[in-house]
């Protein structure tokens, strides 16, 4: 009777083990990419000239140096068409290499800000002033997904 079980035993460790190895080896025809923090904004009646001149200045130069400095991959402005009087016509999109890269990289990105754009006084008042140009309707962390096996 005792060995019986120990061969039960056995035989049950071996079809896990050898599940797992099969579980282990199955290929996606997918894999995960870069991550992106898309910021959705929706431009006041008027001011999308001037919010433009805003992002092709300081948002692009402080980007620009993120970039330099290795703590993002790219940056993108998408143009989009609203829907609604309360939709985003902007999408500002920033690409990380992935939430590890991006978590640990915020000091260095706030330190960044200070140094390019000015200390927490100025960039307070930067807010204030881009309020009355745009809106931020709301923002998004999205990952890519590479439609190729890993």
């Amino acid at each position: 009777m005792k060995v019986r079980s120990i061969v039960v035993v056995f035989i049950a460790l071996v079809t896990l083990v050898i599940a797992g190895i099969a579980v282990a080896q199955i290929k996606r025809p997918y894999h995960d990419g870069s991550v992106w923090d898309i910021t959705f904004v929706r431009t006041k009646a008027g001011m999308g000239s001037a919010y433009m001149d805003y992002l092709a200045t300081d948002w692009k130069k402080n980007h620009e140096d993120m970039k330099k400095a290795g703590l993002i991959l790219s940056y993108k402005v998408i143009g989009t068409e609203p829907h609604s009087p309360t939709d985003f016509d902007l999408m500002l999109m920033v690409e990380y290499k992935d939430l590890a890269t991006m978590e640990a990289g915020s000091d260095k990105a706030d330190a960044l800000a200070q140094s390019t754009i000015g200390d927490d006084k100025k960039q307070m008042e930067g807010y204030k002033q881009r309020a009355d140009i745009r809106e931020i309707i709301g923002d998004r962390l999205s990952r890519e997904i590479i439609l190729e096996p890993k």
